[in-house]
């Protein structure tokens, strides 16, 4: 363990934020640079000799935390960075963006803050980067072996690292102009800047791995006719297929999924426009969704300059303490959670849906008009007479998503099959049925968590290697797709 009586006698301290008046004005990342290293071996220290370490549960990557936290705590950055990448492909990008369901499942959170897992993570990283102590990884030998990966979010990436070390020739297909999925153009850069995304990729080409960016597998390429170039296929496509409001008026101009709106922006930054088509600026944003997502398009209307930003969800607002008899230690526990993007303003309304948008005469929206609702006999039903109506000139729906693309061809040209959820079906090692074809991370388990999309993308990799070289895979050991975390 690291200090035996680091939890007793520090108390947790988390990453500095930049003062909102100063970070609304430009999109790097709101933490203070620099500012965790002179607090992170203290913090480290307070991990706990606890006899079973649950954060290994809480994270489906099954991250040896106790191990990195003890040499962090002993500043052996080069062993902490060793034992973090066993796991974790990407930690730079689960450091930054996962919730930490490893913190949740903390044996010290039973009755003291947990120990700040996730900024120990991101500091070892960030210090292995800047200490060189990341390198590629070329394999000794290649395999003869060809595998196409069909989508390049952190799923997809982790399946072709993995694959690539182990000696196969890996082709990366990405339909977006650049490499990243959702992490380049779904996450806001105040949340992790592109570089980080940039350098991986740069390892990932030292390594062998081959990328074919702007190809849509399904309309540029037939995908039966890539079965047929390669010896498998990884589907990682993530689950694309935006959850819509149906309701009147849906059709006026400035309403859009948030998948339409935060990409506009991030492609600001990686300087194809000078303005993005779709702008706050000036305007009345309503936020629908009270996630992630929604959080960031609430940064994001921040940072273009909206006139009011408010957020709309349609369940009651969460407690802000664990309750033991619904949430139990150590499960992921729904809490009211204030993100780096809502402590730079805005409104949040909770237990309110949307019945209709009212527009101009020219056909922009401009009013959207709510009501609160109850729970009453299980359901959510409308409170009589509390109606009204909110200013609205841009409107972004970031309601989750419902499966795979099923508009672009691939799951009829390749003939897999779906589940009840429209995902893509795949039994316990991750084969579709069919022969040679696989499927990892959102494609399969429906939107989640950006460490069970790497943790799938690892596992799925050892199971292609497994069906190419029909021998005991030297790959880590496999997640299976029904194999449940106590956070799911």
């Amino acid at each position: 363990m690291a200090d035996p009586k680091g939890f007793l006698n520090t108390d947790r301290e988390v990453a500095e934020t930049r003062p909102v008046e100063e970070r609304v004005k430009d999109w790097n990342e709101v933490y203070v640079p620099g500012s965790l290293l002179p607090i992170i071996s203290k913090q480290a220290g307070r991990c706990m000799d606890c006899g079973i370490p649950f954060c290994h549960n809480g994270c489906p990557l099954g991250n040896l935390i106790p191990e990195w936290n003890d040499y962090a705590y002993r500043g052996d950055w080069a062993a902490a960075s060793e034992r973090l990448h066993a796991t974790n492909n990407f930690p730079e990008f689960t450091g930054r963006l996962c919730p930490a369901p490893c913190e949740s499942a903390c044996v010290l959170g039973i009755n003291q803050p947990a120990v700040t897992i996730k900024n120990v993570e991101v500091s070892i990283i960030d210090k292995a980067w800047e200490t060189g102590n990341v390198t590629p990884q070329p394999p000794e030998r290649l395999s003869g072996k060809t595998v196409a990966v069909i989508g390049s979010g952190p799923s997809g990436l982790a399946a072709a690292q993995q694959l690539t070390r182990a000696g196969h020739t890996v082709a990366v297909y990405e339909r977006a102009d650049r490499i990243g999925g959702l992490l380049r153009y779904g996450i806001p850069e105040f949340k992790m800047e592109k570089r980080h995304i940039n350098r991986r990729i740069e390892q990932m080409r030292a390594e062998g791995t081959k990328f074919r960016t702007g190809v849509e597998i399904g309309r540029d390429i037939d995908a039966r006719k890539l079965r047929k170039r390669y010896d498998a296929v990884v589907i990682a496509a993530g689950a694309t297929t935006a959850r819509d409001l149906p309701v009147p008026g849906r059709e006026l101009n400035g309403i859009h999924q948030a998948m339409e709106y935060l990409p506009l922006s991030n492609k600001v930054q990686e300087g194809d426009y000078v303005e993005p088509p779709i702008t706050a600026k000036d305007k009345h944003v309503v936020v629908i969704g009270g996630g992630d997502t929604g959080a960031d398009c609430v940064g994001t209307a921040h940072r273009q300059g909206a006139a009011s930003v408010t957020q709309l969800e349609i369940m009651p607002k969460p407690g802000e303490e664990r309750d033991p008899a619904r949430q139990p230690w150590p499960t992921f526990p729904m809490l009211y959670k204030v993100t780096s993007a809502h402590e730079e303003g805005g409104e949040r309304v909770y237990s309110v849906n949307t019945t209709h948008f009212e527009g101009d005469e020219d056909g922009n929206v401009q009013w959207l008009h709510l009501v609160e609702v109850e729970m009453a006999d299980g359901k959510l039903t409308p409170k009589p007479g509390t109606e009204r109506k909110i200013p609205a000139q841009l409107v972004t729906l970031a309601m989750g998503f419902t499966g795979v693309d099923r508009e672009n061809g691939l799951v009829e040209q390749f003939g897999v099959e779906l589940d009840a959820r429209g995902n893509i079906a795949r039994d316990g090692e991750y084969a579709t049925n069919v022969p040679g074809v696989y499927v990892a991370g959102d494609a399969g388990r429906g939107q989640s968590l950006i460490v069970w999309a790497i943790a799938e993308g690892r596992s799925a990799a050892k199971a292609v290697d497994r069906y190419l070289t029909g021998e005991a895979s030297t790959l880590p050991a496999p997640i299976r797709p029904t194999d449940r975390a106590l956070t799911v």
